[in-house]
């Protein structure tokens, strides 16, 4: 793995979001379409992520979660993502990162 500058870390816009919708993309069993909340500051925007063969949309509704806020858009299966979750991987499943206290939407991760 190649050492990045501290400089290009903070680079990386990681914010907090509280998930306000989840479902299934249709034709695929893993992923998932979320809106998100971002706060005033950055608003609602939509991402997709590869976590349903793990967590259900029902499990997903209010959770905050950290996510990559200023990736380039991408297009999974149709769906535009406007950004990436954060997720451990243990044996190949996705564990979420998440707060351990309730904190305001869009808040920085540093």
């Amino acid at each position: 793995m190649e050492n990045i500058t501290f400089e290009k870390f903070k680079e990386t816009d990681l914010r907090v979001a509280t998930i306000l919708q989840a479902e299934k993309v249709e034709g695929s069993d893993k992923l998932v379409k979320l809106q998100i909340d971002l706060g005033v500051e950055m608003g609602q925007r939509q991402i997709v992520a590869g976590i349903g063969l793990v967590y259900t949309p029902e499990d997903l509704v209010g959770k905050q979660i950290i996510i990559v806020a200023n990736l380039e858009p991408k297009t999974l299966m149709g769906q535009e993502s406007q950004g990436m979750l954060l997720a451990a991987n243990e044996a190949g499943v996705p564990i979420l990162l998440q707060p351990d206290k309730k904190v305001p939407n869009g808040a920085r991760v540093k």
